[in-house]
Formats: structure tokens, C-alpha cells, sequence
């Protein structure tokens, strides 16, 4: 099912799929990333690595993320996505990866990369399998199963899935959150919708959001539940690596919402659950 997306000022801000506070130490970065996190290109080209098909060593140390760029994702999402893990205590050395960047998806870029991320896509869930290409799904399953941490948005969420998909979260799976009895959205436009965070309802942009099916291996922890029950977050080992999903967007930015669904929003950005995502998953 092909899903189409509206603009919002004028750029397109939210990853499609099949088919509060902040800390006051977070706060004035948030404020200065809502700027431009959601602009295609708007965070810059990736920093100079130490050669042309490797990810090299973060700058004084730091951990490298790599975030997907390209076909499967969509403009603004990418950028979105580092935007968020730039925020993390662990001050990751991000950069992008993709068929247009410099770094591609093979064995040698994502050697010794801490993280990878998979963010929100445009269209059909087939449409971002095909866009993402067999090579590089590949490529990325043996990374996460060597060691590495797969973090799934939205699209990437349903891409962790299966049929089709990496297979990352079997024996479980994903499915469309709108599509679920008791949703509390039940199209796949753009909407603010609440998330149960530690006990907490808050409120997220969603665009078609996956639910997450739970696989039950030893380790995985759900993080998020929709007001159905059913999961919106989780994170689980995979061999002898990590995966962690989540299927609406911790992410989004100011200029994601639309004037109506930012007075819905309530408790404002997603930041820290997002942030609380990447920590569990860094800790497997």
C-alpha cells in the first residue's frame, strides 16, 4: 500500500511504513536542533573519514554512528534521526551512509561503528525493501548479529520485521499499529497519538506507525505500549548483538507538526524517550 504524506512547512517530516520536560542540561539543544533537524541536508555532509570505505574512529574517541541515507528513508528523516543520537550522553560521532554518500553499506564501513541506524522511509514498506536493496539488508543483519546495535524507525522498525524485512526481531514481527483493534488512530495520515513511557502516557508523532510484535528471548525489554497494548518500543539481543525498534517518532522535530497536532502534542518533544531507546540499546 503505497502511503502519501503531506508537507509540513514545507518539507517532509515524518518516515512512512507498510503501506515532560526535558532535562534543563537538554534543553537549550533541543531548542537550536528543532531548527533545522528536519531540513533535507539542513545537519551538513558527514565528517571526513579516515579513508574512503571505512567509517574510521570517532573524533577524540567518541562512539561512530551511522545513520542511513538514501531511497529508503526520506528527506528530513535522516537528518532527524542523527539530529536525536547526537543527543545522547554517549556523544556519538555520527555520520551517513547510502548509496549517494561517501560512506556505502558494506562490511568495511560498519566495522567497528557502535551503532546503526535505520530511520522512517517514504511509501510502502516493500517499496523501502527494495529502495534498502538484498546487499545492504545483508550486510546490516550480519553487522547486528556480529556485535553491532540496529536502531529501527518507523520504516526501519518494520524493516527489522520479516516478509519482507531483515528478520532481526523473529520469532516476533511487526504489524500496522492502524490497522489493530483498539488503535487510537485509524488511518495512516499524520497524527499525535499516546505512547505509555514507564507507566506514563505522553503524546508522539505518528505517520502509520508499526506495532511491535514480542519475540520473548531472554534480555528483550519492552519500552513503550500504545493505549491498546500493544508495543511501540522495544529492544532485544540478536546473536551477539543488539536490536531496538520503535514504531513512532521519538525524533520529530517542531517542524514535523502541523499547528493543531503540536497543541496535541501536549508535553512537547520525544527527545528523552528517544534518547532512553538508544541508552537500552546501547546496554545490551
Amino acid at each position: 500500500m503505497l502511503l502519501a504524506r503531506s508537507l509540513v512547512a514545507g518539507l517532509r517530516g515524518g518516515g512512512l511504513a507498510k503501506g515532560r520536560g526535558l532535562w534543563a542540561s537538554v534543553a537549550v539543544m533541543l531548542a537550536l536542533t528543532a531548527v533545522c533537524a528536519c531540513s533535507a541536508g539542513s545537519a551538513g555532509p558527514p565528517p571526513a573519514v579516515t579513508s574512503p570505505g571505512r567509517a574510521g574512529s570517532g573524533q577524540a574517541g567518541r562512539p561512530v554512528a551511522l545513520v542511513y541515507r538514501g531511497p529508503a528513508s526520506c528527506p528530513g528523516c535522516s537528518e532527524a534521526a542523527a539530529a536525536l543520537i547526537r543527543l545522547s550522553p554517549l556523544h556519538f560521532t555520527v555520520r551517513y551512509v547510502g548509496p549517494g554518500e561517501k560512506l556505502k553499506i558494506t562490511a568495511a564501513s560498519l566495522r567497528g561503528v557502535a551503532l546503526y541506524a535505520q530511520p522512517g522511509g517514504d511509501g510502502s514498506v516493500r517499496h523501502g525493501w527494495t529502495a534498502l536493496g538484498p546487499a545492504a539488508a545483508a550486510t546490516i543483519r550480519s553487522y547486528a548479529a556480529a556485535g553491532g546495535h540496529y536502531l529501527g524507525v518507523c520504516m526501519g522498525a518494520y524493516l527489522a520485521g520479516s516478509d519482507p524485512g531483515m528478520g532481526m526481531l523473529a520469532p516476533g514481527d511487526t504489524g500496522e499499529y492502524d490497522q489493530a483493534r483498539g488503535a487510537s488512530v485509524r488511518t495512516a495520515a499524520q497524527a499525535v497519538i499516546p505512547v505509555i513511557w514507564n507507566g506514563t502516557v505522553g503524546y508522539q508523532y505518528a505517520q502509520d506507525p508499526a506495532y511491535i510484535i514480542p519475540s520473548g528471548v531472554r534480555g528483550e525489554k519492552v519500552l513503550a505500549r500504545f493505549t491498546n497494548h500493544l508495543v511501540d518500543a522495544l529492544v532485544r539481543p540478536y546473536h551477539r548483538g543488539a536490536v531496538g525498534v520503535v514504531g513512532t517518532h521519538p525524533e520529530a522535530d517542531r517542524t514535523w507538526f502541523t499547528p493543531a497536532m503540536w497543541r496535541a502534542a501536549k508535553d512537547g518533544f520525544s527527545y528523552p524517550e528517544g534518547l532512553q531507546l538508544i541508552a537500552a540499546l546501547m546496554q545490551l
